[in-house]
């Protein structure tokens, strides 16, 4: 029988969800929702000094923007302290674990003696209980960290889900603490009795953490656990081939939501950062789940490309609803002092969409229709609204008055008027957008005049 799939996602909240946070996220719930599985949210803040409400609110908003919903959680470790208790007690017990009394200082001290003698800096095992060995008088007053009893023969290996065969020798593994002196654990202690008691089948997290793999594996193994199958991302590179910095966009994914990207964008974006599915570049999250394998996951560094994102999200804008996109926009209308509630809301979207990247710069060009009127600047008043443009606009009005006002009917007016006139389309076009809207480039005229109305073109005209 085979074992159900359980994957889990454990940020510290020591900040926000950024996007390498955001793509562990992804493919970790991608994972496990391909195979009918379990996702797991916990949140690793043992780190007192660093850990705040604030980041743990921010991961939880960034995963609910990104719908990477989990089936369970979210768990805290902090609310776990007397398990790992529990179970450091039992390690003592069986000699798995034990008590050093070394200093910081001494520790230092025998690891440069190691790097004098050419030797990997670690703890020298001093106070690590062996056959025959006798201890030295425990210092009086000084409180004690616990180690971990790592094996000193053979190597621990892994088959490693990207980047393959992965092994080190036991003797590189110095016996790391595992608790403190004020006797809060460590962070791959927490982590091995998590995942041990999540009944964790298979970790996917960053490369970073592949020195800690062989020590949680070790520890896994002493605490009779079945180890996990562990697959580490690559880092994710800004464009010009450095590491991912705030210059490059390694902000919070919720300042992309700010910024007029949608979800879907986003996932679709994220998803092929590391993972291919032959030439396919963009796909449903439905498709990317049934697609999911981490055999497709890269063994190098994905590059960071905002050129690349928008064009993604430009596509999801054209593919949202009109209906859906106006609820998005209208909000980012509001903020900007426009008229969020306009009846012809979704008809200025239709009009816009196919030409916006970000949710951002639909609400700037809706504000053309549903903001205050500005008009043109006197420089491009003068340029364009001299005395032979102002009489020609009047007696474009005056045919306006007239006129069905239906964008089709519109254009009728507009090219029958040029024609009769001897014109080419912008000696008319431009003047009229500089007299109705105050600008040189809006979106096609006759789409402009339908959109703002009759009342309001000629109101405008008629001030001339």
């Amino acid at each position: 029988m085979t074992t159900p799939v359980r994957t889990r996602f454990a940020p510290s909240p020591t900040g926000f969800l950024h996007l390498g946070g955001a793509r562990t996220a992804l493919f970790s719930w991608a994972y496990a929702r391909h195979h009918g599985g379990t996702f797991v949210l916990r949140v690793e803040d043992t780190d007192l000094e660093r850990s705040t409400p604030e980041a743990v609110q921010a991961i939880l908003d960034g995963m609910r923007w990104l719908q990477l919903d989990a089936d369970e959680g979210p768990f805290y470790q902090m609310q776990r302290m007397d398990r790992y208790r529990e179970v450091l007690a039992g390690m003592l017990a069986a000699g798995t674990a034990y008590y050093c009394y070394s200093s910081p200082e001494e520790v230092e001290a025998m690891r440069e003696a190691a790097r004098a003698q050419g030797l990997k800096p670690r703890y020298d095992g001093t106070w690590r209980p062996e056959p025959g060995k006798t201890l030295p008088p425990v210092p009086e007053g000084r409180k004690p960290v616990i180690r971990f009893r790592n094996p000193q023969e053979g190597e621990t290996s892994w088959n490693d889900m990207v980047k393959g065969p992965i092994r080190f020798a036991n003797t590189e593994l110095d016996d790391l603490i595992i608790a403190r002196p004020d006797g809060t654990p460590t962070y791959n202690f927490c982590v091995v009795v998590d995942d041990l008691d999540m009944n964790i089948t298979h970790v996917i997290r960053g490369d970073d953490h592949v020195n800690n793999t062989p020590r949680q594996i070790n520890i896994l193994k002493a605490l009779g656990g079945t180890v996990p199958e562990y697959g580490h991302l690559p880092m994710i590179l800004g464009p010009d081939g450095e590491k991912l910095s705030k210059r490059h966009g390694a902000v919070s994914v919720m300042e992309y939501d700010r910024d007029g990207y949608l979800p879907e964008a986003m996932i679709n974006y994220l998803a092929r950062l590391g993972w291919s599915h032959g030439d396919d570049e963009l796909f449903t999250r439905e498709q990317f789940v049934e697609w999911f394998d981490p055999s497709h996951l890269s063994r190098s560094a994905a590059q960071w490309d905002p050129k690349k994102l928008n064009w993604v999200n430009a596509h999801y804008i054209k593919q949202t609803p009109d209906a859906e996109l106006a609820k998005l926009v209208a909000p980012r209308i509001a903020a900007r002092g426009g008229k969020a509630d306009a009846d012809n809301l979704e008809a200025v979207i239709a009009l816009l969409k196919d030409r916006a990247e970000t949710l951002e710069q639909l609400a700037d060009g809706a504000m053309l229709f549903c903001g205050p009127h500005e008009p043109a600047p006197a420089e491009l008043a003068q340029e364009h609204l001299g005395d032979d443009n102002r009489a020609l606009l009047r007696d474009f009005a005056a045919l306006l008055a007239d006129t069905p006002w239906q964008r089709e009917a519109l254009n009728a007016q507009v090219k029958a008027f040029i024609k009769e006139r001897g014109l080419k389309m912008p000696q008319l076009a431009i003047p009229l957008r500089v007299a109705v809207v105050g600008r040189t480039q809006t979106p096609s005229i006759d789409a402009v005049l339908e959109l703002l109305g009759r009342d309001t073109v000629l109101g405008r005209l008629a001030q001339l």
